[in-house]
């Protein structure tokens, strides 16, 4: 089976992730995506975020009806700093190949990551590039360690020397941002039909955002 890592803060989840997410696991035929919600993203550590049992709770109702969308307790069962390195681990004995989505933006710094050399022996990496970043040319936000060990077989597909692949795949983009819709909520404004219904209610029912 073929699975999709998809990790965040997810505060809140809304439509712009799900689609995403479709896209990439009809292009890749996926048979699951797993939404994982970070405990305390590395890069991250002190940004306020909202309790990590509400962000999940969020993602499980958001992806509920979804046969192929699953919401994932592994980083916040690991506790602590959440590296993706540690969650690839987590997976890799369940599935046959696992896909590994990251932003542009986060895969710019993939230097900084823990054991990053290891992620693109473990994993195929499929990097979300959105129409803003027409301009960029993938073979430049490699690390400069990693180059040497890479092979471009088109212009949006790489080759790792494990084997492993790396596709700078296009996917639509949705206006929404989990920052736009903190900050509706705390106004008092309506931020429907940018979640999906349930994560609206939740939201609203347990006060988030807004003090």
């Amino acid at each position: 089976m073929k699975a999709g890592l998809f990790g965040g803060t997810f505060d809140p989840i809304h439509y712009g992730h799900l689609r995403v997410a479709e896209e990439v696991r009809e292009h890749f035929g996926l048979d699951r995506v797993y939404f994982i919600p970070a405990m305390v993203q590395p890069l991250k550590q002190h940004a306020k975020v909202t309790e990590a049992a509400d962000r999940f709770k969020m993602v499980q109702l958001a992806v509920r009806g979804n046969e192929f969308f699953r919401a994932s307790r592994a980083e916040m069962r690991r506790g602590g700093i959440s590296y993706s390195i540690e969650t690839i681990r987590a997976f890799r004995g369940r599935f046959s190949e696992l896909y590994f989505l990251v932003g542009l933006d986060a895969f710019s710094e993939m230097h900084l990551w823990r054991d990053y050399r290891d992620i693109f022996e473990q994993a195929h990496l499929v990097v979300l590039v959105r129409p803003i970043h027409r301009e960029v040319k993938p073979v430049d936000l490699f690390p400069a360690d990693i180059k040497p060990f890479v092979r471009a077989i088109d212009e949006n597909t790489y080759e790792h020397a494990s084997g492993k692949k790396i596709y700078f795949y296009r996917v639509t983009q949705l206006d929404i941002s989990s920052t736009m819709i903190r900050e509706l909520a705390r106004t008092g404004a309506s931020f429907k039909y940018l979640v999906p219904q349930a994560v609206e209610r939740f939201v609203k029912e347990g006060g988030l955002y807004t003090g």
